[in-house]
């Protein structure tokens, strides 16, 4: 893929969070959601790749999506698959939390996860522990690995965790552990590339969350040189019947980097909606301006990229959704 993608694969995320961001603090996830979705929809008809949603936004959040097997792109580009969460936190954004986000990753077609939007598992570190865990090991085995290969004492560690009840078990075994906990309210993608950031002071990521939003901290953690590794929750039957359907022959098999975005390179953008740990949210300056402020990564290169955009709202087409309004399942 050529590198020049990377900056208009981001002015895709960006309008996609400018159209949500008025959305902030109002009650109506859906109305906020489809602002996103339908930004980001016109947006890519400018992006020169000729792209195939393969994973995205699904019925978790009974709202609009982009299908998987959408066509996305002008076409006068590279075949590629798309993995996208045009709003990572709807709920967050109607109550005005931290951690919301527009995600977009591209990779060569063939390359990204192809599955139905259900639970996953996920383990996710940054370079220093990649290939050296395993999502099969119990919890207090992953600890002990990850203590060994960091040198750091287990009251050094600090393991981040959705602050869910079904993680209830989890959290007490790390306590017993006595690791130190970062509890997150929002914000799967963003808790799960944390762990990989220079910067951070999180080494691991544990507990379970959406496969879209899997596949697109993988991606992150790609560009990165951090590590993934997930496995699918099918719940009963259907669940299980929709895996086998998109080719998952085993869908319970833990999932690596590979699987889940290939061999190759991988393009991937972020831009804050809401302020959060990883990115600052959008902003409104006056009533012309706003402020955004966006990552971008390239696995070929490893490069990390932040942009700060200064956007005159007058001159860019923001669709506008009213109230209350909920959109089929396209």
């Amino acid at each position: 893929m050529e590198r020049e993608l990377a900056l208009e694969i981001v002015r895709v995320t960006e309008l996609g969070a400018l159209a949500s961001a008025g959305w902030i603090g109002r009650g109506d996830k859906d109305a906020a959601d489809d602002a996103a979705t339908t930004a980001i929809r016109s947006m890519f008809d400018s992006v020169s790749i000729d792209g195939t949603v393969v994973i995205g936004e699904g019925e978790m959040d009974d709202a609009p999506m982009l299908y998987i097997g959408e066509k996305v792109g002008n076409k006068s580009g590279p075949l590629v698959d798309v993995a996208v969460d045009p709003l990572e936190g709807t709920e967050v954004v109607a109550a005005g939390l931290q951690n919301a986000q527009s995600v977009i990753a591209i990779a060569d077609k063939g390359s990204l996860l192809h599955a139905p939007d259900i639970y996953m598992q996920k383990l996710a570190c940054g370079p220093e522990l990649a290939g050296k865990l395993s999502l099969e090991d119990p919890v207090e085995i992953t600890l002990t690995k990850a203590s060994h290969h960091l040198g750091k004492s287990l009251s050094e560690m600090t393991v981040m965790v959705l602050d869910r009840e079904r993680h209830k078990e989890l959290i007490n075994t790390l306590r017993q552990a006595g690791v130190r906990i970062q509890l997150l309210s929002h914000g799967d993608v963003a808790g799960a590339i944390a762990a990989a950031l220079p910067d951070s002071d999180v080494d691991l990521y544990l507990g379970s969350g959406g496969a879209p939003e899997g596949v697109l901290a993988a991606a992150a953690l790609k560009c990165l040189g951090g590590e993934m590794q997930g496995q699918l929750l099918p719940q009963g039957p259907f669940e299980l019947q929709r895996c086998m359907r998109m080719g998952i022959a085993n869908p319970t098999r833990v999932l690596y980097m590979d699987d889940m975005v290939g061999t190759g390179d991988v393009i991937f953008a972020a831009t804050g909606v809401t302020s959060g740990e990883f990115l600052n949210g959008v902003r409104f300056i006056g009533k012309e301006r706003a402020e955004t402020h966006s990552v971008i990564m390239r696995a070929q290169s490893r490069t990390i990229r932040y942009i700060r955009s200064i956007h005159f709202l007058p001159g860019k087409e923001i669709p506008q959704v009213s109230p209350g309004r909920k959109v089929a399942s396209l």
